[in-house]
């Protein structure tokens, strides 16, 4: 099982990596089409949609897999005993689970739309079902390791009361 997710995260970052490139390369090659060569490409703003909404949705899960949330951390200030800590971790965690489960179920009804309207972009006519899987396909990531840390915290909590 850490195989298989330790190799879900490498692609995941050499996705985002590439995507990453992609976007500044093509805003690149737009200014000098534009500016330089006087010949603006038409639709390039459409086609940068698309890898922008991805590097957002994997830029999240990627947060969710290295656990830099942003958070408020004020409560955690107050509580001084480890196992109130650890309560508060777990309660955390529960109601982002509950949430990240509530956003996963409203972007897969989305995803089932998407897939069977088959929708295409204005210029470009690209299947806008490759966009708009986006949030399903980073939701169901953060989902995921939102569900990890929780066993993680629950595991922690088990066994320091043991």
């Amino acid at each position: 099982m850490k195989s298989l997710a330790s190799k879900l995260i490498g692609f995941q970052k050499l996705v985002t990596t590439i995507l990453g490139i992609m976007i500044p390369t093509i805003v690149v090659i737009q200014v000098l089409l534009r500016y330089v060569f006087k010949a603006p490409l038409m639709g390039i703003e459409e086609l940068l949609f698309f890898p922008t909404i991805w590097l957002y949705m994997l830029g999240g899960a990627n947060a969710s897999q290295q656990r830099n949330h942003i958070e408020c951390g004020i409560l955690t200030l107050y509580i001084k005993r480890p196992k109130s800590i650890m309560i508060f971790k777990i309660v955390k965690n529960t109601v982002s689970l509950i949430v990240s489960v509530w956003l996963l179920y409203w972007s897969f009804c989305l995803f089932k739309y998407s897939f069977n309207a088959w929708k295409t972009s204005d210029l470009l006519y690209i299947p806008m079902f490759f966009l708009e899987s986006a949030p399903f396909i980073g939701l169901l990531l953060m989902t995921f390791y939102a569900t990890v840390e929780w066993v993680d915290h629950v595991r922690v909590f088990i066994r320091e009361r043991g």
